[in-house]
């Protein structure tokens, strides 16, 4: 997986998916600033790239969880690349919206999932993974088993590793941070300067702007 990793982070980075803004940190969902983001949704723009993320996705749940008898994206950001999963394994489709729409059926899940199905969810990016556990709660008072969780990316913080262990999810990912800064740091990528203050961000990212 580590040569997976190291590859598809150099892919990123190619069609400019990393985004390094110390001076003007991006504000996540979770309110966290950071001087560092992931824009992987970027390689749905490529067809060569989309078909590879699609193709090792597919790989990461025919390896992990064959058991899978539906996929689920979250919303938005992995309702593509989920719909582009369940086609290649020919599974049925649903996403899940972070909360339910205000008109209509006022649904949660949209798409159908029967009682005791099997689910595997699609994410594109894991951070604090606050959403991405929400959709698995979602889909677990559906009254369905949730198999695990493949994603494009996470950032691997202790935050998000401790709430999936609790949760009981098994996560694989194609990438993460640290091969998306060590490629970054290899190719020139990122300035020398910028090296520090993403260390600094990293010890400590839920109060860096605050220290």
């Amino acid at each position: 997986m580590d040569l997976l990793k190291k590859e598809f982070a150099s892919k990123l980075m190619k069609v400019k998916a990393i985004k390094l803004q110390p001076e003007n940190p991006f504000t996540w969902a979770s309110g966290w600033k950071s001087p560092f983001y992931c824009d992987n949704r970027k390689t749905l723009s490529y067809p060569d790239l989309r078909n590879y993320v699609k193709l090792e996705l597919v790989h990461a749940v025919l390896e992990n969880f064959p058991e899978a008898e539906a996929v689920a994206g979250v919303a938005t950001g992995a309702i593509a690349q989920g719909a582009l999963v369940a086609d290649e394994l020919n599974l049925p489709f649903v996403y899940v919206r972070s909360k339910p729409k205000d008109h209509g059926l006022e649904n949660l899940i949209e798409g159908e999932l029967k009682p005791g199905m099997k689910v595997v969810v699609v994410e594109d990016l894991i951070s604090t993974g606050g959403s991405s556990l929400k959709a698995v709660e979602a889909i677990r008072k559906n009254c369905c088993e949730v198999v695990g969780m493949v994603a494009s990316y996470t950032y691997g913080f202790d935050v998000a590793k401790k709430a999936f262990e609790e949760a009981g999810v098994k996560l694989i990912t194609l990438t993460d941070y640290d091969h998306v800064v060590e490629q970054a740091k290899e190719t020139g990528y990122i300035k020398p300067e910028h090296v520090e203050v993403l260390n600094e961000w990293r010890k400590d990212p839920a109060n860096w702007m605050k220290l």
